[in-house]
């Protein structure tokens, strides 16, 4: 298995019909905002799409970004649109793609990351813990997540 970067990779169409065979809102939201070209207007310039690859199939995929879907905030950077496809769940191999997250973090000098969700109990075991209940895009209330990156040794 491999990570790479959408905006960074040889076949971006392919990895975008990949995106695009998500069964998920959210997942064909982000095939939409990539394919308009209109994903970096969204959550930012820096914005990155991760995907986690067996050869030519998507196993996982999700974004770190300035902003995500708890707007207008100070709270930046952002994991959003995380996604399995279901014939890989329960292997947690979205935790690949989050230590790869957290090693840009680091390099960028961010110490903490943010995820923005309706679930309970799924990030916690990758090291995020609840950190409020703010209101989406959407005005509807969301669960943020906070996971503290940078070691404790680590001077910015």
């Amino acid at each position: 298995m491999q990570v790479i970067e959408y905006f960074k990779c040889d076949r971006p169409e392919h990895w975008l019909a990949q995106i695009g065979k998500s069964d998920w809102g959210a997942g064909q939201y982000l095939y939409e905002l990539l394919s308009q070209k209109k994903f970096q207007d969204a959550v930012g310039e820096n914005s990155k799409v991760l995907m986690l690859t067996n050869g030519e199939e998507l196993i996982s995929f999700c974004t770190y970004s300035e902003k995500d879907d708890i707007q207008p905030t100070e709270l930046t950077p952002w994991i959003g649109f995380v996604y399995t496809f279901p014939q890989h769940r329960g292997h947690r191999y979205i935790g690949k793609l989050f230590a790869e997250i957290e090693k840009l973090a680091r390099a960028e000098e961010v110490s903490d990351i943010y995820i923005s969700t309706d679930h309970t109990d799924l990030y916690e075991k990758y090291g995020y813990e609840f950190y409020d209940m703010m209101a989406d895009m959407h005005g509807e209330p969301s669960r943020v997540y906070r996971k503290h990156v940078a070691s404790n040794g680590d001077i910015f």
